[in-house]
């Protein structure tokens, strides 16, 4: 007696890495920019960096785009990450997204394109770093604010990075809204007499945004 056995090989296509040539990673990229693009001029042909992405189409960021945009407005300065919530398969979750885009906001009037590039070139590196935490994002959420880096002596007399939910979130992705965590130098005299100790330092962090000004989103 023979049989004949056929196999089928099947796999879930939200596990799997997107091809390069994904239309996703534009559409993402083409609304993060229309989204940018009401609050200023986005500065064409600005790139800090434009790593290469890997054999599964990512970067320390997970998906293709690690670069940052310049956004131009009277009398302020925004840089933004493009391309952090991209998740690299079909699903958006903590292990392949990052679930929010960075941003800082500067005085124009104190900013030459050189300072525009190191502080560009640190929002990257906070980028990576958020990527390579755990849930970072949910923390901010969870917190409002938090202290989440130290800065080299090169930003002296600011000593720390704090990041705090803002009210803003971008829609119009083909993997759904995403959230908008501001990055905010500050000094280290900014957050004196709190308790550091707490989770993320997250009540000086409060305290801190609220002494700016900074509309902070309820948590």
């Amino acid at each position: 007696m023979r049989a004949q056995l056929t196999l089928e090989t099947t796999y879930d296509q939200s596990i799997v890495p997107r091809g390069p040539d994904d239309p996703i990673y534009e559409a993402s990229a083409a609304a993060r920019r229309a989204f940018w693009r009401n609050r200023g001029v986005a500065q064409e042909g600005f790139a800090v960096e434009r790593a290469t992405a890997n054999i599964h189409n990512q970067t320390k960021w997970f998906g293709p785009h690690r670069r940052i945009l310049a956004i131009h407005a009277p009398e302020r300065l925004t840089l933004a990450t493009d391309g952090l919530s991209t998740p690299w398969a079909g699903i958006s979750d903590q292990e392949n997204g990052v679930e929010c885009e960075l941003f800082m906001e500067f005085d124009a009037a104190t900013m030459d394109a050189e300072e525009i590039g190191n502080w560009g070139n640190l929002l990257i590196n906070i980028g990576d770093l958020v990527a390579d935490g755990h849930r970072v994002a949910r923390d901010v959420d969870k917190h409002g604010a938090i202290l989440f880096c130290r800065l080299t002596d090169d930003y002296r007399p600011m000593t720390r990075i704090m990041l705090s939910r803002d009210p803003g979130r971008i829609d119009g992705l083909p993997f759904g809204a995403v959230p908008l965590i501001r990055a905010t130098p500050i000094a280290e005299a900014e957050i004196e007499g709190h308790d550091l100790s707490e989770e993320w330092g997250a009540t000086a962090a409060r305290a801190a945004l609220a002494k700016r000004g900074i509309l902070q989103h309820p948590t």
